[in-house]
């Protein structure tokens, strides 16, 4: 039920209370995922995409074999206000350049743990519009968060994670990907699909090409969102003009 595969929400609130709390410090290892089974009262693959969550939210970082570790909060050392002013264009524009070449080197690059991963997360995305609703974005932020690790060039990663903070935190950007984003749903999940098999054929150039598709997918919406938005102002206006300017107007 589509209420079951959203359990995890609810553990993803708890856990974030107690690592505000102090009770799971910043810098600190989680307990092990059959701990926190017990002690939230749920299957431990919940807790598995409580953790993917949590780490889209980058409140934690899943170190391979070492453990889930506590993350300073965002915004302690990185604050809105402080980006500079970008429009959707020109943001998803940098995005499409940045990421285009993210995959490239990450087809090189990409380890078998990292593939699934990036598997597990297309699964995740259909999960989240099963029912014909986007409810969340965050198995795709994990998508691309993979595909910039897996370039193991910490400069590039941190750049694509600036651009997805502020793809969330831009509230003019953030509502226009909310709006397209809940269309067109499975051409979305047939895009990211199309990612992960050039990554998983090792084909850089086609890993280029498939981002760069899913991107221009997303212009081509947004420059019809806009044009739509311009022509309904151009529908307004005349109407205005002509209720104002009408003859019917200075009949008695």
């Amino acid at each position: 039920m589509a209420g079951d595969k959203r359990l995890y929400r609810g553990v993803v609130v708890k856990m974030l209370a107690l690592i505000e709390s102090g009770e799971y410090p910043a810098g600190g290892r989680l307990p092990p995922e059959r701990e926190l089974a017990e002690r939230f009262s749920v299957s431990r693959p919940t807790i598995r995409e409580a953790i993917i969550a949590l780490e889209a939210q980058d409140r934690v970082r899943v170190k391979t074999g070492s453990g889930v570790y506590v993350l300073e909060h965002p915004d302690s050392t990185r604050q809105s206000g402080n980006q500079p002013a970008v429009s959707t264009f020109e943001l998803t524009e940098a995005r499409a350049l940045i990421e285009g070449e993210a995959a490239a080197l990450a087809a090189v690059m990409i380890n078998d743990d990292q593939l699934a991963q990036l598997e597990a997360a297309l699964h995740d995305m259909a999960d989240e519009s099963a029912d014909g609703t986007l409810h969340s974005e965050l198995a795709d932020k994990k998508f691309h968060q993979i595909i910039s690790q897996a370039t193991c060039n910490p400069i590039l990663a941190k750049i694509i994670d600036d651009l997805w903070y502020m793809r969330d935190n831009v509230p003019t950007v953030h509502q226009a990907y909310q709006s397209i984003c809940e269309t067109d749903g499975q051409r979305r999940i047939d895009e990211h699909r199309a990612i992960f098999d050039a990554l998983k054929q090792r084909d850089a150039g086609q890993a280029r090409k498939a981002m760069h598709d899913h991107f221009s997918r997303i212009l081509n919406k947004l420059i019809a969102a806009k044009e739509a938005e311009q022509m309904e102002e151009i529908r307004r206006k005349a109407e205005a003009s002509r209720k104002r300017f009408s003859l019917q107007t200075l009949r008695p």
